[in-house]
């Protein structure tokens, strides 16, 4: 039995008993009804999702995974492909967005190489970042499939490898990528799932000019004319027209659901992942933690497959796991709300008239 099909059949919903327990004593707190809103709803759902009314947060890990795409070839982004093989060197030395944002949420970034078109050995062999690279970016998608059936499989088996190699250490994950004109096979990944036309989905990325968002679209349309992937079958769409990282995010997603984890999903790139990972098991979205909406057209429908509201609407467009690690600072409000205001009883207090 493979890795994959073991971790899917660990995977089940949030317990409502636990919920119910969270939900009787947060009804009781010393404050007017449900007065600190949605951060409520998410300490339910972080006693849903741990089996606890303590549900531990203070571990956190973000897990950050880089792939090329062949499809930067079709002039879709701002910035060369060598771009990310040289921001996975900024995340190692920590002068990275994602490495100031997780210091200040207190939490630990693992960069990984799911397909870098860079040898980037040396900084695996010093410890710096995890090597699960499984080829030098992935194919065209313009032109051809982004990857065998097979690579898609170890992707997400990668990113299950990955949190199991952390979940020890780890109370709540976040997730991140790096991967120069990855929202191309993103937008695709959602588009193929959706059904939605491309050209509502279409963002800008790192900020192209209208002449390349209408090449964008162009090649995203192309892409899945050509390759025509099943959109019901998650594996299908991860091969045809995904990306290394958006399948490793996938697996992690996978992973931390098997193992009763919140997981904080950053943003369009994360939500790709959190979408294959939704399609190949629905339970799993529901230890999903939306941090934010972003910057791109097609994130907000996104967030509606999934069921999601996001935490933070910011503007953000950087991926890398930022909106991951600032949303983590929500995760232990909420979190510290279940477990440190007293109820009315507890701290005797009258309660508001009836």
């Amino acid at each position: 039995m493979s890795l994959l099909h073991t971790t899917l059949t660990r995977i089940a919903p949030q317990d409502d008993t636990w919920r119910a327990k969270a939900r009787q004593r947060l009804d009781q707190l010393i404050m007017p009804h449900w007065a600190l809103g949605r951060l409520m709803d998410l300490a339910l759902d972080l006693a849903g999702m741990t089996r606890s009314l303590s549900p531990p947060t203070a571990r956190k890990t973000i897990v950050t995974m880089a792939g090329d795409h062949g499809v930067a070839a079709e002039g879709v982004s701002k910035y060369p492909q060598e771009v990310t093989g040289q921001m996975v060197h900024g995340f190692a030395g920590g002068m990275a967005g994602i490495s100031a944002l997780a210091r200040l949420a207190g939490a630990r970034v693992v960069v990984v190489d799911m397909g870098v078109a860079a040898d980037l050995a040396p900084l695996a062999k010093a410890g710096k970042i995890v090597d699960k690279k499984i080829a030098l970016g992935t194919a065209n998608i313009a032109a051809g499939p982004a990857m065998p059936r097979e690579h898609a499989i170890r992707a997400m088996e990668a990113g299950i490898e990955v949190v199991g190699e952390l979940a020890e250490a780890t109370d709540v994950f976040g997730s991140g990528d790096m991967g120069i004109a990855n929202t191309t096979p993103s937008t695709a990944v959602l588009a193929a799932l959706s059904g939605l036309p491309v050209a509502d989905l279409t963002g800008r990325g790192a900020g192209i000019d209208d002449g390349q968002l209408a090449r964008k679209i162009a090649v995203v349309e192309k892409a899945l004319a050509l390759n025509r992937p099943d959109p019901h079958d998650a594996l299908d769409v991860l091969a045809k027209v995904g990306g290394y990282e958006i399948g490793g995010i996938a697996g992690v997603v996978l992973g931390a659901a098997a193992r009763r984890k919140p997981v904080v999903v950053d943003g369009f790139i994360s939500t790709a992942g959190a979408l294959l990972a939704h399609a190949i098991c629905p339970a799993a979205s529901q230890y999903v933690i939306a941090a934010h909406r972003s910057a791109e057209p097609g994130h907000r429908a996104m967030h509606a497959r999934l069921g999601k509201e996001p935490l933070l609407d910011l503007g953000l467009r950087l991926g890398e796991g930022t909106g991951a690690a600032l949303a983590m600072n929500l995760v232990d409000a909420a979190q510290r709300i279940l477990t440190e205001v007293a109820t009315f009883e507890e701290a005797h207090v009258s309660k508001a008239e009836a």
